[in-house]
């Protein structure tokens, strides 16, 4: 390796690092304000991060308040930080009349009416008799013109805060939303509905149970926010590192070393980070440069990054907003979205691991040298406190508690293990606050005595940290950062509440979802015809007519993704696509599912492909070809979901049943076409492959998802020649040495 590649290959600071998530998470790239405004910037969102923490522990508030609150600290925030436009000048620091600590007074405007209406429905819940405001159960569809004013400035405003954080494409597409809801009679033909009155409109987006106070905003309020602020602390206390040494001990030493510790590391740090991006730099920052160190290409490196940090959103526990979500949706306990989630997860990282494996092959690349590795017993006598908190958090979230209790417990251990220690006695003012809690709630039959004493013990172990103690300022910083990373999803949560309000008022999704079945099935019809072999059908109307209207679906997850954040898109897809997927017998959890995991693929899809540029910057790679080698890497990814369509049993807990025979069958069928799709991508498994047996492979392992046994035998037909010739090229090979 020359001296370029060396200096090429090395890590970045710490600020460079910062840098590149600023540029590439738009959620967290804000401007630069004054001194004193800095300081009650802080001050909010500290206090914003308490208020939910507190909540989660003690119980919340009425859902008009607790929402409300929410939505007050976004307007504060959103408005202070993120510039009406994101260029560079607009971000930078400037002094003049017009500014408040950099703060333009015009969003300063924006931030109080956005407060005002955030928190009106709370004052005007039991009425204003002063203004003559009556109590909501009257107003409920005939909004008065304060209702209708502070609803107005509450859409406008929460499709700015859309707009500021996350760009335009997700404030225009619920623009066509709204347009839909208002200008129902001049759409043509299945579209075409009677419209919806303005202040019933306003009405029916402004007041809870739906529109923008709906569950999407409740559940990013009382559980998302909290998972978050637990994965940046965790983080911060020394979680992440625990995990990338853990994989670089498992995997480092392997062929391919570096390149399987990102995809390891990755599916660890995917179990507390529902950012992409987060997971993309904080663990690439090890992993890509050490890739290029071992010779992989710097856009491989980074699409390797990429597509495993993507995995984070479908990797339980957390799986980031969107699970949360699918279980109020589905009205299923969140533990049963965890469990349905394990092998979908599974099938991606095999994918991506078997990729950068046969690369690693293919390109003679050895593991890394066995004296570089981290020592497993010093790595787990300097980190073994930081696992505390997560076995807390799992151990009370799949007790049956509530996600956000469980929330509140990983935070409490998690801040126990970062800041209590013996040998400072007034830190463990941290632990006996958490035992008091635990007490009282067990004496208030909160707790099970077990789970009391499990928890007990946690808090009392957790002091025993050998690492060094974390400074108040240092966790102020954590929090801080941790209600940065909320504003975006916070946002994008409000926003889509709009499109959830609109499908419920118009009977949209049903009308999209009958279009969608009635086009695949008249185009099913016509590929029968095709495929008709004397009285004998190749394949049967409702199976094209299902096939065709999950490739609809799935292209149109993808193609709307571009800039969308997963959840925002989830909830938009899910809408629409549970309709037309309920009318061809596709269980609502697989339809779910489905969704999800094509919001995610559109992560890693270019032209639009967040992830795969930022692991670009840090590999200092061309971003189009991180992305293409991120999709390329993901295609697993790709063809999972129609397996669970087909053979629900994959999700174990689906309403179709579970058998484990067929289960492993499945299972086992699914992950040769996982195997057989990624060897096709590297074209080398034993020796090089030519075009035609790539093409072969691949063709078998999309006809390895279909869950049969016809299908199976078909696919293995398939690629017997590919197969065979690479046994042939190997024995020449070795001939020939």
């Amino acid at each position: 390796m020359t001296q370029a590649q060396v200096d090429d290959a090395t890590e970045l600071t710490p600020e460079q690092l910062a840098e590149i998530e600023r540029k590439y998470d738009e959620g967290i790239a804000t401007r630069e304000v004054g001194p004193s405004a800095g300081i009650v910037l802080r001050a909010v969102a500290i206090v914003f991060a308490i208020y939910h923490f507190l909540t989660a522990g003690f119980g919340l508030p009425a859902d008009h308040w607790h929402m409300g609150w929410h939505l007050a600290g976004l307007f504060i925030l959103t408005y202070a930080l993120f510039p009406v436009f994101k260029t560079q000048s607009l971000f930078a620091m400037k002094v003049s009349r017009f500014r408040l600590g950099n703060i333009p007074v015009y969003d300063l405007v924006f931030m109080a009416l956005g407060v005002a209406a955030a928190l009106y429905l709370g004052l005007a819940w039991r009425g204003l008799p002063i203004l003559g405001v009556e109590e909501q159960t009257f107003r409920m569809g005939n909004p008065n013109g304060y209702d209708v004013f502070f609803g107005v400035v509450l859409i406008v405003l929460v499709l700015d805060l859309a707009r500021r954080t996350l760009g335009w494409v997700l404030p225009l597409i619920i623009c066509v939303f709204i347009s839909y809801a208002l200008l129902g009679p001049y759409f043509p033909g299945l579209l075409q509905h009677p419209g919806v009155n303005f202040k019933t409109f306003v009405s029916s987006m402004y007041f809870p149970q739906e529109g923008i106070f709906g569950v999407t905003l409740w559940v990013v309020s009382t559980i998302v926010f909290h998972f978050v602020l637990f994965g940046v602390i965790a983080q911060r206390t020394g979680l992440g590192q625990l995990f990338i040494d853990n994989a670089t001990i498992l995997a480092g030493q392997y062929v391919g070393g570096p390149a399987k510790v990102s995809v390891v590391s990755s599916a660890f740090f995917g179990t507390i980070s529902g950012s992409s991006v987060a997971n993309t730099v904080s663990t690439g920052a090890l992993t890509i440069p050490n890739m290029k160190r071992l010779g992989y290409p710097g856009h491989f490196a980074g699409g390797v990054e990429a597509a495993a940090s993507a995995g984070g959103q479908i990797t339980p526990p957390i799986m980031g907003a969107a699970a949360f979500i699918m279980a109020e949706f589905l009205e299923l306990p969140y533990t049963t979205i965890v469990i349905a989630a394990i092998f979908p997860a599974l099938l991606h990282y095999i994918g991506v691991f078997t990729v950068v494996h046969l690369m690693a092959l293919k390109l003679g690349l050895r593991g890394m040298a066995k004296e570089t590795l981290p020592r497993f017993a010093a790595v787990w006598r300097e980190g073994w406190a930081n696992i505390i908190p997560l076995i807390g958090l799992l151990v009370v979230l799949f007790s049956g508690y509530t996600p956000y209790m469980s929330a509140f417990c990983g935070i409490s251990l998690a801040v126990i293990a970062g800041m209590a220690r013996w040998s400072n006695p007034a830190t463990l003012i941290y632990p006996a606050a958490f035992i008091a809690f635990v007490l009282w709630k067990w004496m208030g039959a909160g707790f099970e005595a077990p789970m009391a004493l499990t928890l007990t013990l946690g808090a009392m172990i957790a002091t025993l940290n050998p690492q060094a103690r974390i400074r108040i300022p240092e966790m102020t910083d954590a929090l801080e950062l941790g209600v940065k990373y909320a504003l975006a999803v916070g946002a994008a949560s409000a926003a889509v509440g709009i499109v959830v309000g609109v499908i419920n008022t118009t009977g949209i999704g049903f009308r999209i979802g009958y279009m969608v079945t009635q086009g695949a099935g008249t185009m099913a019809m016509s590929l029968h015809d095709m495929m008709m072999i004397g009285n004998w059908a190749l394949v049967s109307v409702p199976d094209l007519q299902l096939f065709l209207s999950l490739v609809f679906i799935a292209v149109s997850c993808i193609l709307m993704g571009a800039g969308v954040p997963t959840t925002a898109l989830y909830i938009m897809l899910v809408s629409v696509a549970q309709p037309a997927l309920a009318q061809l017998g596709v269980p609502p959890i697989a339809s779910h599912m489905f969704v999800l995991y094509y919001g995610v693929v559109s992560e890693i899809t270019p032209p639009v492909c967040t992830s795969a540029y930022a692991a670009a910057a840090i590999a200092n790679a061309n971003p189009f070809r991180t992305g293409i080698s991120a999709f390329t890497l993901g295609l697993g990814k790709i063809v999972a979901p129609m397996a669970f369509v087909y053979a629900p049993v994959l999700l174990i807990v689906s309403s179709t049943g579970f058998d484990l025979w067929e289960f492993t069958y499945t299972a086992t069928s699914c992950i040769l076409g996982v195997l057989a799709l990624s060897t096709s991508v590297v074209g080398y498994w034993k020796a090089p492959m030519g075009v035609v047996m790539r093409v072969l492979l691949a063709v078998s392992g999309i006809v390895f998802i279909a869950p049969s046994l016809q299908a199976d035998l078909m696919a293995a037909l398939i690629a017997a020649p590919a197969v065979l010739s690479q046994f042939v090229a190997q024995r020449r090979a070795a001939k020939a040495v």
